[in-house]
C-alpha cells in the first residue's frame, strides 16, 4: 500500500493528474485564462481562424490586454464582432480591452474574439498552439490553444 500511495504521490506532484492539467486553465497575478481554444478550420488550408476564451480578474483592481502573439501565425489581434443598422456582421480591431476587478470577460462566437491571422500550418483538431497574452499588469501569460471540434454552440463554460 504504501508503496501504492507513493505512486500516486509521484504522479500528482508531477502534474499529470493536476487540475490545471485537467481544466485546461493558466494563470498570471489576478488573471485566470480560461481553456483558450480555436475551432478547427473548414480547410488545412485556411489562413484565418479565431479563438476563444474566458479571462477572469480575481483582482482588486482593473488590468488590460493590451497584446496577443502567437508563432501559428503571421498576425494575432483582439476583434470584436459588431451588427451594423442592416444587421451585417463585422469585425473590428479592438487595441486593447479592460479586464474588471472581480469580473469574467468571454471571448465567443459574436463578439470578443483573438484572430490569427496568416496561418503558417494547418490546425488541426486535437493539437495544442501556444500563445501569449499581454496584459498591462500581470504581464505575459503563456497559454495554449487547444484545436477543438467546429461545432457551433459548443459548451466550453465549464473549462
Amino acid at each position: 500500500m504504501k508503496i501504492l500511495n507513493a505512486a500516486l504521490a509521484a504522479i500528482m506532484l508531477s502534474g499529470v493528474f493536476s487540475g490545471a492539467a485537467f481544466a485546461h486553465g493558466f494563470k498570471g497575478g489576478d488573471l485566470e485564462i480560461s481553456h483558450p481554444y480555436i475551432p478547427t478550420p473548414p480547410t488545412a488550408v485556411a489562413k484565418t481562424a479565431g479563438g476563444y476564451l474566458r479571462i477572469t480578474n480575481t483582482g482588486t483592481g482593473p488590468d488590460r490586454l493590451i497584446g496577443i502573439e502567437s508563432a501559428v501565425a503571421e498576425k494575432t489581434e483582439l476583434h470584436t464582432t459588431e451588427m451594423d443598422a442592416d444587421g451585417v456582421a463585422a469585425m473590428k480591431h479592438v487595441p486593447e480591452l479592460e479586464i474588471p476587478a472581480g469580473a469574467t470577460v468571454a471571448f465567443e462566437r459574436g463578439g470578443y474574439h483573438i484572430m490569427f491571422m496568416g496561418l503558417k500550418q494547418a490546425l488541426k483538431e486535437g493539437d495544442l498552439v501556444p500563445g501569449t497574452l499581454i496584459f498591462e499588469r500581470a504581464g505575459r501569460i503563456d497559454v495554449e490553444f487547444s484545436i477543438d471540434s467546429p461545432k457551433e454552440g459548443e459548451d466550453h463554460t465549464g473549462h
